[in-house]
């Protein structure tokens, strides 16, 4: 957990079931049924096979740093800088990237390559996935 407090992100038909998926500690990635192809942020379409079978399935949580970026600026109160935003690869397909936060480590060893796994920051229904090495 971080001294971070979140704000809710607005749930919508599209992003609920992304957003409350980490109520039991698991994070579920839109996913094509048709062809098994992950989509993230969530499509109601496959965009590679453009099939309507399309749910929220279970993945391991695990990834790794793609990039990332120090945020030194106090945009919102309640989000104190410095932190980190980052693009984590999920283990489970190559390109499917989850934008997010690196807790839980001093933001000058956060690293490209480092191996992460998703924890989740409570804002009133929605559970936020964020990732600590």
């Amino acid at each position: 957990m971080s001294d971070m407090q979140r704000v809710a992100p607005p749930l919508t038909t599209r992003t609920a079931d992304f957003w409350r998926s980490g109520a039991d500690g698991v994070l579920r990635i839109a996913h094509c049924r048709a062809c098994n192809f992950y989509m993230h942020p969530p499509q109601p379409l496959c965009r590679r096979c453009h099939s309507t079978d399309v749910g929220f399935d279970p993945v391991s949580g695990k990834g790794t740093v793609h990039s990332f970026t120090i945020n030194r600026y106090q945009w919102k109160p309640g989000m104190p800088p410095p932190y980190v935003i980052a693009d984590v690869e999920l283990e489970e397909q190559a390109g499917l990237f989850v934008q997010t936060n690196i807790v839980g480590v001093a933001v000058e060893d956060v690293a490209i390559g480092m191996k992460v796994a998703v924890e989740f920051e409570q804002a009133e229904e929605a559970f936020i996935p964020v990732f600590r090495p």
